[in-house]
């Protein structure tokens, strides 16, 4: 997949996708501000989206570029979820000519369920996903990832 034109420097607009087999989450963030903010979780079967809802987001985002969260394992090899995370981003990019990275997601779920309990939230996360804040994390750090980058 190619890598998103750096000649748009930081003002890119960038979506993120935290992919799962039950539930998609999406945020949203410009790579200047370098923060996002939750958009949406959408329903997937087996991992498979209704293609038309990613299809709308992009429509109304029209994001520079896509980030993909890639579900390492915390040795950093790859899992099973890796190949299914990267067809996704693939069919994106293959779909919606949009560049696709993928991001390094380990802990980003772990993560989103301690934020959402230390608010007191509900702890059912079957019924009361937290994908689009793990998609918030997945972007943030790949924010953070791009400001260290070298050029």
């Amino acid at each position: 997949m190619p890598e998103a034109d750096s000649g748009t420097g930081r003002q890119r607009q960038v979506l993120a996708f935290d992919f799962g087999l039950r539930r998609i989450g999406v945020a949203c963030g410009q790579e200047l501000l370098g923060s996002a903010r939750p958009v949406t979780m959408i329903p997937a079967r087996d991992g498979v989206p209704d293609w038309s809802q990613i299809e709308t987001l992009l429509r109304e985002w029209r994001p520079d570029l896509v980030v993909v969260g890639l579900p390492l394992n915390m040795d950093g090899t790859e899992s099973d979820m890796c190949a299914r995370a990267r067809k996704f981003g693939k069919r994106i990019h293959g779909r919606f000519h949009v560049p696709v990275e993928m991001m390094d997601e380990r802990l980003s779920s772990f993560e989103a369920k301690e934020a959402v309990l230390a608010e007191g939230g509900s702890s059912d996360f079957g019924r009361h996903g937290v994908d689009d804040l793990a998609a918030v994390l997945i972007l943030e750090s790949w924010f953070n990832h791009q400001r260290t980058r070298p050029e």
